[in-house]
């Protein structure tokens, strides 16, 4: 009898898009981000993906310093598996980015698939009277944002993380990135089961309807075959809806305020565990299990969480 199918959910618990000022529960100081990610982890996430922050101001901050505090804590407190961010923050160059990855060796990176304008301005008109801090109304006004992802760029992160036997988050915005993925692994840099995180809603990449994700799912289907697991991360009003659809559809979920502050119409999630809850609710009510972090180590053949070096 064939084993049941698990369904992957991951959390990212704060990330680099919104800002501190838009929502009292974002968790910004390296407490707050280890219990976010720990009540993450208790409601249901296998996964957890992390960035950090200044604790001062709550601005993106990619030093391997900041990630310390809360990545020990984590470990200490759980079994998720650990996903630390090369994306940082899209202002941010590579070298910058890769750092905190490289060091303390995770069981898995994300690692985003091609340049792109990546747009955050629409936000401002939302919470511009809000706005605490000086760099949060800059950040968000900025129009020239260039999400640079060369493949010179995505080749270094490879070749550098995977020699510690990271694997990856592939983030794929759009079709032309799955093409990319699909260069590396034609040349044998990158070896399935590939774990692609299809991205929807994003001002700068693929929308969110109902198309958009069978066009990501059918491209990616016909590239890679069998050779992959695909999840999906929609942005801001459009995540429970593409969860839904993608679990439907034999996907994994991606969840977390980093992808949108949101429980409902105007409605703030006052934790991420209240979005992992209801992202498990969806799943299992159409009658899904969820993974365990050691079933999501099968599942994507990770290292294990006694390979990491923190």
């Amino acid at each position: 009898m064939a084993k049941p199918r698990k369904t992957i959910i991951t959390c990212a618990v704060t990330g680099a898009i919104h800002t501190p000022s838009m929502s009292e529960y974002l968790p910004v100081t390296p407490a707050e981000i280890a219990e976010a990610a720990i009540g993450a982890a208790e409601a249901g996430a296998a996964i957890i993906h992390l960035h950090a922050r200044d604790p001062q101001d709550g601005r993106p901050d990619q030093t391997p310093e900041a990630f310390e505090p809360f990545l020990r804590v984590i470990k200490q407190r759980s079994d998720c598996v650990v996903n630390i961010t090369t994306g940082g923050a899209p202002t941010m160059s590579i070298k910058e980015r890769i750092r905190p990855a490289a060091t303390w060796q995770p069981e898995v990176a994300s690692l985003n698939m091609g340049t792109m304008n990546f747009g955050l301005f629409p936000m401002l008109a939302r919470f511009d009277g809000k706005l605490k801090h000086q760099w949060e109304r800059d950040y968000l006004a900025n129009r020239d944002i260039v999400f640079r992802n060369t493949f010179g760029d995505i080749e270094h992160i490879l070749t550098t993380l995977g020699a510690n036997g990271t694997r990856f988050e592939f983030e794929c915005y759009d079709s032309a990135h799955l093409y990319n993925l699909k260069h590396f692994f034609d040349a044998g840099l990158v070896k399935g089961p590939l774990f692609i995180q299809t991205v929807f809603g994003l001002m700068g990449g693929i929308g969110a309807h109902p198309d958009d994700v069978m066009h990501m799912k059918r491209t990616a289907d016909r590239l890679f075959g069998d050779n992959y697991r695909w999840s999906v991360l929609g942005a801001g009003r459009n995540q429970m809806a593409v969860a839904a659809m993608a679990a439907a559809m034999g996907g994994h979920v991606r969840v977390g305020l980093e992808d949108s502050l949101w429980n409902g119409p105007g409605q703030l999630a006052r934790s991420n565990a209240e979005q992992v809850t209801r992202a498990r609710q969806i799943i299992e009510g159409l009658g899904l299990d969820i993974a365990t972090p050691d079933e999501a180590r099968e599942i994507l053949a990770l290292k294990g969480g006694d390979q990491v070096e923190f």
